[in-house]
């Protein structure tokens, strides 16, 4: 994302003042004009907000968050010779998942959750990943699932990872233009292996989209479990992305100004989003059946390089700020996260869309 750096030039203080203005200005000093904001319109969803640097002074990097208080992501170990899996806690409890490997290159593509279960895709150097999984309650340390991975393909999508039926799913690259479905139980074993002509990967659970390798992007959408299609409206100059319930639809309007658009994949209910200096946030379209993520230029973004975090509503029809100047945007399982600050000073600053 171009606006996504976190630039120079804030204190502490700015960087507070960003993250925490939606949380505690209270209605009166609210001004009557500008956008409708999210500590206004959902007062009563859940946040959270801590401070990039863990206690041993390395930087924490969220990959998922459990809730607005709990996230899952990456650090540094404390000697820098490696990258570690932590889980932290808005008021300060930090445990450690998984310890940086000894003399690896590791790397956490993509970390999901069910229950109590915690699973991530690890890769070590130039090698396939592995899967691995901690259960959050019993004690236990965290033990491989499987290193048949097969070519993995991750789309910084919370589709990536998908548990169901007691199995974790994810797509691989096979031969010829095909996709490998994979699969292998929570408790590890053996991987089940299925094609699929085409370039897929992964949606809503069990649903697969294509267009990942296109230009235009998504033409069909497909269940595998019982082999029905869904075809995608056809979208002229546009690039379209989709789950079964909705399409986002990005164009350039008569001036050449981006403009976000949603639809159903028949092309039915089309709703305008947000035109001008807009692009999308997050990977996953219409998220919870029912936001979909934007940065826009203007406001604090002018000054700072950041951008204005924007949900837009489709149930009620209206957009709402979620910042007024944010960076390092990510969504996982409910739960929007983004930053506030600077490179070397900067808060992490979570709102479970989940509670609205």
């Amino acid at each position: 994302m171009a606006w996504g750096r976190v630039r120079t030039g804030l204190s502490l203080l700015t960087a507070l003042a960003a993250g925490a203005v939606l949380l505690f200005v209270p209605p009166s000093a609210q001004p009557d004009t500008g956008p409708l904001v999210a500590g206004l319109v959902w007062p009563d969803a859940q946040r959270g907000s801590f401070t990039a640097d863990l206690p041993d002074g390395s930087t924490f990097t969220p990959a998922l968050f459990l809730d607005a208080r709990t996230a899952i992501g990456t650090a540094q170990s404390r000697d820098g010779s490696g990258l570690r899996l932590v889980l932290r806690k808005t008021e300060g409890a930090v445990r450690v998942l998984r310890p940086a490997p000894p003399g690896d290159d590791a790397s956490f593509p993509a970390v999901t959750a069910s229950g109590d279960d915690v699973v991530w895709a690890e890769g070590h150097g130039d090698g396939r990943p592995q899967l691995w999984k901690v259960n959050l309650r019993d004690g236990r340390p965290p033990r491989l699932i499987t290193g048949d991975t097969g070519d993995a393909r991750f789309y910084q999508s919370e589709y990536d990872l998908l548990v169901a039926g007691g199995r974790v799913h994810w797509v691989a690259a096979g031969d010829d233009q095909s996709t490998e479905l994979r699969s292998v139980a929570l408790s590890g074993g053996p991987v089940r292996t299925s094609t699929q002509p085409g370039t897929w990967q992964q949606s809503v659970w069990p649903w697969l989209v294509d267009g990942v390798a296109s230009t235009a992007g998504a033409t069909v959408l497909r269940n595998p479990s019982t082999g029905r299609d869904m075809a995608v409206a056809a979208n002229q100059r546009a690039v379209t992305n989709c789950t079964p319930s909705w399409c986002r639809v990005v164009s350039l309007d008569d001036d050449g100004m981006p403009r976000i658009e949603m639809m159903r994949p028949d092309g039915a209910a089309r709703l305008m989003v947000a035109e001008g200096v807009v692009q999308t946030a997050v990977a996953d379209v219409a998220v919870l059946d029912r936001f979909e993520v934007y940065a826009q230029g203007g406001g604090n973004a002018d000054l700072t390089g950041n951008f204005q975090l924007f949900a837009y509503d489709i149930t009620g029809r209206r957009a709402v700020q979620i910042s007024p100047d944010a960076a390092n945007v990510g969504y996982r399982a409910g739960v929007l996260w983004w930053s506030t600050g600077n490179r070397e000073l900067f808060l992490w600053h979570s709102l479970d869309l989940r509670t609205v």
